[in-house]
């Protein structure tokens, strides 16, 4: 939690998170070589390490995209998301040597620079079954590049959190391009529809599972409609202890949380990476640790304990016959508030 550049440095969960990831890798590739070399005795053993990259990168892809919506539906895939920027730095790097190797073996050989052979060498953007497809893979590595290259805390506070969370998300804009690029490319030639189904699978994989955690969000994102300075969020009731209710207020959303019988609430908006605060817990410290990477607040004044400084806005809280009331207005970044204590305010406004 710093504005700082430092050194990426790894803990004992980071190093085994990659072992695994790496180790995956290595056992996928030795399997799709040797596996294709049984199947496809006549294959160039290029054509082998082409194809192998090529589909790990498409299928951590995949798992990159489906962690989101598998811990909004769930939180038991947290600890998925917690490194899931190596995931992504991972997918750029396995789907660069497979671009490298592409190139070097169709284009390389020539008088001409390969990056131009690959503009130039199939302009024929009007036939679908001759469609130029490596520039769609070429538009979708430059996309990962970029993101990977920003995949640091440090790009994330410079860029502020909303930038940064936009920038990333082109991560949706890759993929679309990748699926062109394998629908256009190799499966035209392609007789087996094992690649075929497998792609299909991903696809609705994907598509469903962020329609799934966007049906169970619905709730919250339904804007509350009144035109009182006040507006009733929900009863005392409706929140779990030391966890939130999330509703949507002017447009933001807003975490209620109740805690050792007092009410706050802030943005559930993290500062790290838009996290979901109100999906976090208040631990023993007396803060909100954001589900996503830990990153935590004081629900009083929605600051981080020091020595950090990340802040979000805070709101103004009643409470009224078991109602909670939230100020439709947030308070700047950092801003105290009394916590509403329950148990003084049952039956009336204060």
């Amino acid at each position: 939690m710093s504005e700082k550049y430092a050194a990426i440095s790894w803990n004992r969960q980071k190093k085994i998170y990659d072992a695994v990831l790496w180790i995956g890798i290595v056992v996928y590739l030795l399997l799709f070589i040797g596996l294709g070399g049984i199947l496809q005795p006549f294959a160039t053993i290029e054509t082998l390490l082409i194809r192998g990259f090529g589909t790990c990168a498409i299928l951590l892809l995949h798992i990159v995209l489906i962690i989101g919506p598998l811990c909004r539906i769930s939180p038991k895939f947290l600890p998925l998301l917690y490194n899931r920027r190596h995931l992504g730095v991972t997918t750029f790097l396995i789907g660069a040597v497979h671009a490298g190797l592409s190139i070097f073996q169709f284009h390389a050989l020539g008088n001409v620079n390969p990056f131009v052979s690959i503009l130039i060498s199939n302009t024929r953007y009007n036939s679908l079954a001759d469609f130029p497809f490596q520039v769609l893979g070429l538009i979708a590595l430059l996309i990962l590049f970029l993101m990977a290259m920003t995949s640091h805390d440090f790009w994330l506070n410079n860029l502020t959190a909303p930038v940064w969370k936009t920038l990333h998300t082109l991560v949706y804009v890759a993929y679309a391009l990748l699926i062109c690029h394998v629908a256009l490319g190799v499966l035209q030639a392609e007789t087996s529809p094992v690649l075929a189904i497998s792609l299909g699978v991903g696809i609705v994989l994907v598509v469903g599972l962020h329609l799934i955690a966007g049906f169970k969000e619905s709730k919250s994102d339904s804007e509350i409609n009144e035109h009182d300075e006040f507006i009733e969020a929900c009863s005392v009731n409706e929140i779990p202890e030391k966890r939130a209710c999330i509703r949507t207020i002017s447009g933001e959303r807003v975490a209620i949380f109740k805690y050792d019988g007092k009410i706050s609430a802030v943005s559930n908006v993290c500062q790290h990476q838009n996290g979901p605060l109100g999906e976090g817990v208040i631990g023993d410290d007396g803060c909100i640790t954001c589900p996503w990477h830990g990153f935590q607040y004081q629900p009083e004044t929605g600051a981080s304990p020091p020595p950090f400084t990340e802040k979000v806005p805070t709101f103004n809280v009643k409470v009224e016959d078991g109602k909670v009331f939230v100020h439709r207005k947030p308070n700047p970044a950092g801003t105290r508030v009394e916590p509403v204590l329950i148990k003084n305010l049952q039956g009336s406004r204060r």
